[in-house]
């Protein structure tokens, strides 16, 4: 590996990455946030956490350039306090996938259009889940129960469903969700409640951390060989696909493991340790 090109660019996940376990940044992580600013190279959060839960974690001190949130439907611009991006569920497709999730029974969220995607719509199966109750404790003040009439009329950001620990019955799911809705991004990320369930998160198809940093870079015109990319999950992937350096960290799924650079884990500040690789030469 040549570690010799100059950076540009860094981007990083932030919860099992950049962040410990508590949520909490380590001194070696936070230098070197600012040893990036001192050398003139951007620093990009690329998050699934709406901009308001990034903004629980990260405050003004903390010198990012950019966020990167809800796993790409939206860029904010942080020095200048400025959305500068962001993509939808029109309301047809919001609609449609609403009635097939109801009518299939499931229990699932339903977040509103950036940029107040912490708000959203919610709506029980007739099968319990424990996973479902859950993520609703932490979400019922910003909830509402999806309308008795199903009529939504507005666009979404993304629908969030829980499912079993089962990847066959997940990935067959996915494969028709995509095929009735092509113009739709079924992403799977691991549960952050640590309970083993897989969480399944339905975007417009543009949606990803990859095309939010990209977006960055080319409104910037910074070129891909200067990048450099760190995360710990699936929903990870399309971020590491596009970064030119790609790490993923000790905590991370060992399959994503074979593909990319390998990292220290995040309560081991992988993120500092990774970057210094390239710009301590």
């Amino acid at each position: 590996m040549n570690y010799n090109s100059k950076l540009k660019l860094v981007a990083t996940d932030l919860d099992g990455t950049f962040l410990k376990n508590d949520k909490s940044i380590s001194k070696e992580n936070l230098d070197t946030l600012h040893l990036l600013g001192e050398k003139g190279i951007l620093r990009v959060i690329a998050t699934g956490r709406n901009l308001k839960k990034t903004m629980e974690v990260i405050d003004e001190n903390v010198p990012f350039d950019y966020i990167v949130f809800s796993s790409g439907a939206g860029v904010y611009d942080k020095k200048n306090n400025n959305l500068i991006f962001h993509q939808n569920l029109n309301k047809l497709l919001v609609q449609q996938i609403s009635d097939f999730l109801v009518d299939l029974d499931l229990n699932f969220h339903l977040f509103k259009p950036v940029p107040e995607n912490y708000k959203c719509w919610y709506h029980r199966g007739s099968v319990s889940c424990s996973e479902f109750e859950s993520y609703f404790d932490f979400h019922k003040y910003h909830s509402e129960p999806l309308p008795l009439d199903r009529k939504i009329d507005s666009e979404a950001c993304q629908f969030l469903v829980v499912f079993p620990d089962n990847l066959e019955r997940f990935l067959t799911f996915k494969k028709d969700l995509e095929q009735m809705f092509p113009d739709v991004k079924v992403v799977r990320t691991s549960s952050p409640l640590e309970t083993g369930y897989i969480w399944m998160e339905i975007f417009h198809l543009s949606v990803s951390k990859g095309n939010g940093v990209k977006f960055v870079c080319d409104s910037l015109q910074i070129e891909h060989e200067f990048t450099l990319g760190i995360g710990n999950d699936f929903n990870d992937l399309d971020l590491l696909e596009f970064t030119n350096y790609s790490y993923i960290v000790d905590n991370g799924p060992l399959e994503m493991k074979e593909r990319f650079l390998p990292a220290k884990s995040n309560e081991e500040s992988a993120f500092a340790l990774a970057v210094k690789k390239h710009i301590n030469r």
